[in-house]
């Protein structure tokens, strides 16, 4: 029997539709994209363009093709897409954007690593791992929207909860919560986390991961990392202070 030539041509035609769609979305996506303050979704584009969202979808596949040797490149993130700069163009962005130093501090990073591992968590948790307050760094933290209230826990003096943002998914280049390193623990040892630090080259300053926004002033988070020494260092010179 011959074979059945019925399908081809609708197959065809939604194929050119398909190529007819992507021409037609591809510079409103762009706009979209360029103006958008934070990732939009596929379903929030279809909407906005008025389009389908597999139209959207393959649209988004192929300006993520035409950006791909360009300075500016469409990243998923936060369960959207965005226009950000190349991480070939990292330099030049950085001495643009950047004064000398704008890294999070140690303590900044090891606070933003807990709650990113176990949250809900409040302040008093954070400082039971850490063995130093944490005041000064979680307030840091959150001025710099990377961590976010997120009510309270139902104990004696209901203390405040805290968790990560969106905006720390999209600094840090990550599609969700799930993207984050597992922690490898062997019994009896002591709580040690490491959020997505890969030592040399490779590993782009937190605070700078985020291609609009400038740096914060790291005087504070100086500061702090001098009270917490002083802190430790008066505790172990009065008497008063140690346990009979």
């Amino acid at each position: 029997m011959p074979a059945d030539t019925t399908s081809a041509p609708a197959e065809l035609n939604e194929a050119v539709a398909m190529e007819e769609a992507v021409l037609r979305l591809q510079q409103p996506v762009e706009a979209l994209l360029f103006v958008a303050s934070e990732p939009l979704s596929i379903k929030q584009i279809a909407k906005l363009a008025r389009a389908q969202e597999t139209e959207v979808a393959a649209t988004l596949q192929q300006i993520a093709t035409d950006y791909t040797y360009r300075g500016i490149v469409l990243r998923e993130v936060a369960g959207g897409y965005r226009f950000a700069t190349s991480p070939l163009a990292r330099d030049a962005v950085e001495a643009y954007l950047l004064p000398a130093k704008t890294t999070l501090s140690i303590p900044a990073l090891e606070t933003l690593a807990i709650v990113a591992h176990l949250q809900p968590v409040t302040k008093s948790e954070i400082e039971a791992i850490r063995g130093v307050n944490s005041d000064s760094v979680v307030s840091t933290l959150l001025d710099r929207s990377l961590i976010a209230e997120a009510g309270r826990k139902e104990v004696i003096g209901r203390p405040m909860q805290y968790k990560t943002t969106a905006f720390f998914l999209e600094s840090f280049g990550l599609r969700s919560l799930d993207d984050l390193p597992e922690l490898e623990l062997e019994p009896g040892q002591p709580l040690e986390l490491n959020l997505l630090a890969p030592s040399g080259d490779d590993a782009a300053p937190p605070a700078a991961m985020d291609e609009s926004q400038a740096g914060e002033d790291e005087a504070g988070e100086e500061a702090e990392d001098a009270n917490e020494e002083s802190g430790v260092e008066s505790q172990e010179q009065n008497p008063e202070n140690q346990a009979p």
